[in-house]
């Protein structure tokens, strides 16, 4: 009798976390493409959001599965990531008291990936929001170099490149460019390699001017592009104190993330497609698909679309992964 009341116990306890966990997941009950060239979403929390097609992200869906670089989507993160994430505890105070921890925290990347996993693409995304959300600053009281009119004897390369920097990153647009022409000379760009073209042209495009006009503007999506790549262009001058802040607050950020933001919807060009993804440990994941013109295809068309869709983000996946599988050897050897 006590076996049976302890497993209808246990199945009711279970049934709960499962009934409490389908709550807390904002899944998208609707998604069409109208008439006015509007993807209309209506989410499982009865919220409602209607977003311009030409405001959204565009791909040539196709050659993205056949390039050989990272393909690169700004979706939203996937609810299981978050939740393995807030598994991991991240340390305010910079505990050095882990070995592992110790030896993470020599480079910017080896610190962030230890910390929230995933692959190149959750680097970028978990990056970004943690200055989209206010978490993380270039110009954090850590990141401030001491002021000292000490001089390395004999000069070095990196003290005559950094000596008028008022922080451990150029911060002003002037200094990032020259950084960033003087390492593109060198053919010592880095991660900066794989950051997405279109981060690179808006940083490169941008002058002091329209950067601080971003920010009176509160811009935070340009700005956090822009302030991702200044911070890629001086982490090989980053101390490990500089790179412990920038590793807690991106924890920090992410473990924060706001499940109800809007759905991430991607066009595919090629198909007349609308494609809301997510992003879990594994790579991209489709949440919906919905064509233009949707009541004119057949429902083998629809099906078949569908398939090759699911094919590409596949490929993608996996052509992301066989690069960052790459990546992590040269770091690692």
């Amino acid at each position: 009798m006590k076996k049976l009341i302890f497993f209808l116990f246990c199945l009711f306890f279970l049934q709960n976390v499962s009934a409490q966990q389908n709550i807390n997941q904002i899944l998208i009950e609707s998604m069409s493409w109208g008439k006015d060239l509007k993807i209309h979403i209506e989410l499982s929390n009865d919220s409602n959001y209607i977003l311009d097609i030409k405001e959204l992200t565009h791909s040539s869906a196709l050659n993205d599965s056949l390039n050989t670089d990272f393909t690169y989507y700004p979706v939203r993160l996937s609810e299981d990531f978050i939740e393995k994430l807030k598994q991991k505890e991240y340390s305010s105070d910079f505990d050095t008291s882990s070995i592992q921890n110790q030896q993470s925290d020599k480079t910017l990347w080896s610190a962030l990936h230890y910390s929230i996993g995933g692959g190149w693409v959750h680097f970028i995304n978990c990056f970004l929001f943690a200055f989209e959300s206010g978490n993380l600053s270039i110009t954090a009281p850590l990141m401030k170099r001491p002021e000292s009119n000490w001089k390395p004897s004999p000069m070095t390369e990196s003290f005559k490149r950094t000596r008028k920097w008022e922080y451990y990153v150029p911060v002003s647009q002037k200094e990032a460019i020259k950084e960033y022409k003087l390492k593109l000379s060198e053919k010592n760009l880095s991660d900066l390699k794989d950051v997405p073209k279109d981060f690179i042209d808006l940083f490169l495009n941008t002058n002091d001017k329209q950067y601080l006009k971003m920010q009176m503007d509160e811009n935070k999506k340009d700005l956090a592009k822009i302030d991702m790549i200044k911070i890629l262009l001086g982490s090989n001058y980053l101390g490990e104190t500089q790179i412990k802040y920038i590793k807690s607050m991106v924890q920090k950020a992410v473990t924060k993330y706001a499940e109800n933001q809007l759905p991430s919807v991607v066009i595919f060009d090629n198909f007349n497609a609308a494609v809301a993804l997510i992003l879990n440990e594994s790579g991209y994941k489709i949440e919906k698909i919905v064509f233009a013109k949707e009541k004119d295809l057949s429902p083998l068309e629809i099906e078949n679309r569908i398939i090759v869709i699911t094919d590409i983000i596949k490929n993608i996946n996996n052509v992301n992964k066989e690069l960052f599988q790459q990546k992590l050897k040269t770091y690692y050897n």
